[in-house]
């Protein structure tokens, strides 16, 4: 069965260090998905998502518009973010997906752990399933390697950037 994304109830975010000392939280306002789900049997779902590098909002202009540039994600050159699942294993509820992450046109794998929620019907009759799923990835292996040496040491951002996906689909 394809699903659709339910952008109304979904969530592509993301948080990383700043200067080793508080946390910057941001999110990606445009993203689509194309997604073979299997409810009965989750470990046979598919799913390819595509984020807008350009749609990145952290809270502060400056600062996005640093991230959207050559300095990170070059949203001109690389204009989406591409996240493939390539297998997905269940027990019960709990998830463990592998995938393919690519950004800046760099490719390297990633595994979330999460959830699944449903599949339940709304109050319209339509089929919804959701995931909550989570990762950890090192934004040097994709070339956002960007940085500011502090005076006290360390680095201005951090390398480990958290990934959550709070996503919802629709069946059709």
């Amino acid at each position: 069965m394809t699903w659709k994304i339910d952008p109304a109830h979904s969530q592509v975010q993301f948080s990383v260090k700043h200067m080793m000392i508080s946390t910057v939280r941001g999110h990606f306002e445009k993203f689509e998905t194309e997604a073979t789900i299997n409810p009965t049997d989750i470990t046979q779902s598919k799913v390819v998502a595509k984020a807008q590098a350009a749609s990145i909002q952290t809270g502060e202009p400056q600062r996005d518009a640093h991230l959207k540039s050559p300095d990170f994600f070059d949203a001109e050159t690389f204009p989406e973010l591409v996240l493939e699942t390539k297998q997905v294993k269940a027990k019960g509820e709990d998830l463990v997906v592998d995938a393919e992450l690519t950004i800046r046109g760099v490719t390297q794998p990633v595994q979330f752990k999460g959830e699944v929620q449903g599949p339940a019907k709304d109050p319209w009759g339509n089929q919804r399933i959701a995931f909550s799923l989570s990762a950890e990835i090192n934004r040097d292996d994709f070339g956002l390697n960007w940085n500011q040496a502090l005076e006290t040491g360390g680095f201005l951002v951090g390398k480990k950037v958290k990934l959550e996906l709070e996503v919802q689909f629709i069946g059709s």
